[in-house]
């Protein structure tokens, strides 16, 4: 369930529709003013440019990030071929592409050959590490940039429309389905260097992040509908801390076994395990709330991750002395 956590803020995980323009530090930004909640985070980056599902975490919830960060990814993009863009996309400098626009056929079968595993260079304007710098501040400053392949996978590519207005520079909607990690502006960029006529990324939107779909996720103007009426507003649209992992086991514990996890203890629920042997198990206690993420071992628990807080004592009137009987003098 989402409700508010020891800090005062809220708990629990808001999915939002980023609109094209703001970051995603800018999202997280806005939900912790409107959700009066420090401690926010959010679970993939999106590019400013780019639209779409962002899953934004608060309170306990962001101790759960690290599960959603390698899920996989769908995405609905506008490749523009017939020019190259410095950044891979359209905010870049832009420039003709060498060889001869693709037609829809020569595309979809380019399209193809995308399929599967792929050592992927990222864009030399993206937030990649090189040296301790960021890529992007050394190729704006005109530095030369090497960026290494990293392994990615891409599940689908669907071509859903096609646009040959215009023969020199068509455009191609492709639905994508990928790995965390997968650079949609490297794949347009390739696509285009394959195809021999350039090509870059004109629009992008994250329609899924794990199970996390656009179609339920809050826009920015309901967002702030909801706000008018405080945090409590926005706590009607959140979600339970544990939303997007439902696909993982879940144990129930006692209090008792969840005092035990909260200390550090394996513990052997009284309850049978879901799973006798599992990477990831969720130790649910008797208030319905995640106590703790787990190992399963041999039908024991092995706390990953603890998130039960412990009770706040019970506060207790001060001794008042007792009034003394006036004495004569």
């Amino acid at each position: 369930m989402s409700r508010r956590d020891r800090s005062g803020g809220l708990d629990g995980v808001l999915v939002v529709a980023k609109p094209s323009g703001p970051t995603s530090h800018d999202v997280v930004d806005l939900v912790r003013r409107l959700s009066s909640t420090r401690r926010v985070g959010h679970g993939g980056t999106l590019d400013p440019f780019a639209a779409g599902v962002l899953p934004v975490f608060l309170g306990r919830a962001t101790r759960l990030v690290e599960y959603h960060l390698g899920n996989t990814k769908h995405y609905r993009a506008t490749i523009c071929f017939g020019e190259t863009s410095t950044t891979d996309d359209i905010d870049g400098e832009r420039t003709p592409g060498a060889g001869p626009a693709p037609d829809r056929a020569a595309v979809e079968a380019a399209l193809a050959g995308f399929v599967g595993p792929l050592r992927q260079v990222p864009p030399r304007y993206s937030a990649v590490q090189v040296e301790g710098r960021r890529a992007y501040q050394l190729a704006r400053r005109g530095e030369p940039v090497e960026l290494a392949p990293r392994d990615v996978i891409v599940h689908a590519l669907t071509l859903v429309e096609w646009d040959g207005s215009d023969p020199a520079r068509p455009i191609a909607v492709v639905d994508v389905e990928c790995s965390a990690g997968t650079y949609i502006r490297a794949l347009a960029r390739d696509l285009g260097e394959r195809l021999g006529c350039g090509a870059y990324l004109g629009a992008l939107v994250r329609t899924a992040s794990g199970g996390f779909r656009l179609d339920d996720a809050v826009s920015f103007e309901s967002l702030r509908a909801h706000a008018a009426d405080g945090p409590a507003g926005i706590a009607r649209v959140l979600r339970p801390i544990d939303a997007g992992l439902e696909d993982l086991p879940h144990a129930v514990v006692t209090e008792d076994e969840v005092r035990r996890l909260r200390e550090g203890l394996i513990t052997a629920p009284k309850t049978a395990l879901p799973v006798r042997d599992a990477p990831l198990v969720l130790a649910v206690g008797p208030d319905g709330r995640v106590a703790a993420v787990c190992r399963a071992v041999a039908g024991a628990l092995h706390p990953h991750k603890v998130l039960a807080e412990a009770p706040v004592p019970a506060r207790t009137a001060p001794d008042v002395p007792a009034a003394s009987s006036p004495t004569s003098a």
